[in-house]
């Protein structure tokens, strides 16, 4: 490799893991909010937290990294401009076709990365998700159960206290269950215990016990029983539809099914990773600028076109699922002319002046 496509390399590389970096920091903090929000709603048991927030990344990365690549090229780039590099560049021949090269020696491997994530990590987290949280629903360990410690059960409903638990997590022992609606409250005690499922019905099938019910207001209202043996519903979690929903299912198998959700998810998972390619093209016309000039401005540009054509993305996305856009249109509208728009803007940097120096020249003639 020539030491010029190194050193360029090297440039390009640094800054986009940079910024790369610094993306994932900010965005750890929304999807982590995402999670404990579903947490909160019951939907994912809390020992899920870490796993579901690391799948949730791999579902998130095909629209962060086209960011981080766009944002670290303009970095890049406009150092070399700032500090007169560029110029020297260029003074030796080095244009936009020579920058190429190095350009797609980082490129290629990003856009190829969020291709993969695109089209198969992400579909696969999210189905992989979805399983591990049906199935820890079905686990008292996964469900947030611990011996000494109470536990506030699926949508807020009650509280569950557990003095002792097998290792597996399947006995229960010394069981407090304190549930209540909008009037009434009603107190559980057992000496055993263990969870049970019926189908997406879960049980708490309790032994040797009392069970008093009574009015949360005023009123004598009260009811005490002893039982040997009681069934206890538990509230339902509320889980992420899944059944036929595209968004869990693999490229593959929407390729062969004519559903206009299908269809539509299929455009978008293709979308990502072209439009990566454009704004990393997009980068290099957009970093030039003259010495001593703020180089932010042309960054905040390139990041509004970022989110306007991610808006777009996903409002042609809606627009397929609803009939609003013919399916073989797909969201080739949105990301075929902004690739010929890249390209061209790409090949025509630092050509812009050259007929005005020719006039200027023939005029001083």
């Amino acid at each position: 490799m020539p030491k010029l496509d190194r050193y360029l390399f090297r440039e390009f590389a640094q800054s986009t893991f940079a910024a790369l970096v610094v993306l994932m920091i900010v965005s750890l903090g929304g999807v982590f909010a995402d999670v404990l929000g579903d947490i909160a709603r019951g939907r994912v048991p809390a020992g899920l937290m870490l796993s579901q927030l690391g799948l949730m990344v791999l579902n998130y990365l095909p629209l962060i990294l086209p960011l981080g690549l766009m944002l670290g090229l303009l970095l890049a780039i406009g150092r070399l401009y700032r500090d007169s590099e560029m110029p020297v560049l260029v003074a030796t021949g080095v244009g936009p076709a020579r920058l190429l090269r190095p350009l797609m020696m980082l490129v290629v491997p990003v856009v190829a990365f969020i291709a993969a994530c695109s089209l198969w990590l992400g579909p696969w987290a999210n189905d992989y998700s979805q399983r591990m949280v049906a199935e820890g629903n079905r686990n008292l360990l996964l469900a947030g159960l611990e011996a000494g410690r109470f536990v506030e059960l699926p949508g807020g409903s009650g509280v569950v206290y557990v003095g002792a638990m097998s290792g597996e997590g399947s006995a229960l022992g010394r069981v407090f269950v304190y549930r209540q609606d909008e009037e009434r409250m009603d107190v559980t005690t057992a000496r055993t215990g263990f969870l049970s499922v019926d189908g997406a019905e879960r049980y708490l099938d309790l032994g040797e016990g009392f069970r008093v019910e009574g009015p949360l207001a005023e009123g004598l209202d009260y009811r005490m029983m002893r039982y040997q043996r009681n069934e206890l519903r538990l509230p339902d979690a509320e889980t992420r539809a899944a059944g036929d929903n595209p968004e869990y299912a693999s490229t593959l198998a929407l390729l062969s099914d004519p559903r206009a959700e299908a269809r539509a998810q299929l455009h978008a998972r293709i979308a990502p990773p072209l439009l990566a390619l454009a704004f990393a093209l997009l980068a290099v016309p957009l970093a030039r600028s003259p010495p001593r000039q703020a180089r932010y401005g042309r960054i905040a540009l390139g990041f509004l076109a970022y989110v306007v054509a991610m808006n777009f993305m996903s409002l042609g996305t809606r627009w397929l699922e609803d009939g609003k856009l013919p399916l073989p249109l797909g969201l080739w509208w949105l990301v075929l002319p902004l690739l010929a728009f890249s390209a061209w803007m790409y090949f025509r940097d630092g050509q812009v002046g050259a007929p005005r120096l020719r006039r200027g020249a023939e005029k001083a003639r």
